[in-house]
């Protein structure tokens, strides 16, 4: 099962209007069960050196099933995944990825946020991953 371009407009959608809501500009990417890319939006302003980070956040989220932050947890030294962003051609693994589940709780996708801080980036991933 995959995300569809319809439910990633809508993930996109309302993580936009959370964005604005806090005033910040971001980069916005959602990927489907194969963490492809199926969307991508950057809002006007957003850093450009985000837009990279935001992709490879919807990707470890997808690739490892969990939230970035999470996976950044478990890679630091003495931990199970130490090193873990060098895999996968680089990884992301400070929060703002997180994977998008549907009504019946499989994975179909991710999205991942980035351009402010990783609270920030985290609460927009988190309003567009509530919206399925």
């Amino acid at each position: 099962m995959n995300i569809t371009l319809a439910q990633a407009e809508k993930l996109i959608s309302i993580a936009k209007e959370k964005a604005i809501a806090i005033d910040t500009k971001m980069n916005i990417a959602i990927v489907d069960g194969g963490a492809n890319l199926v969307a991508f939006v950057r809002m006007d302003g957003a850093w450009l050196g985000s837009l990279d980070i935001s992709i490879k956040k919807a990707k470890t989220a997808r690739f490892f099933d969990m939230n970035t932050g999470i996976v950044g947890e478990l890679s630091q030294p003495g931990g199970s995944l130490y090193n873990i962003e060098h895999s996968n051609n680089g990884l992301i693994t400070f929060p703002g990825g997180i994977p998008i589940k549907n009504a019946s709780g499989e994975i179909i996708g991710a999205i991942g946020v980035s351009g402010s801080s990783v609270e920030n980036d985290h609460t927009v991933a988190e309003a567009g991953a509530a919206a399925l």
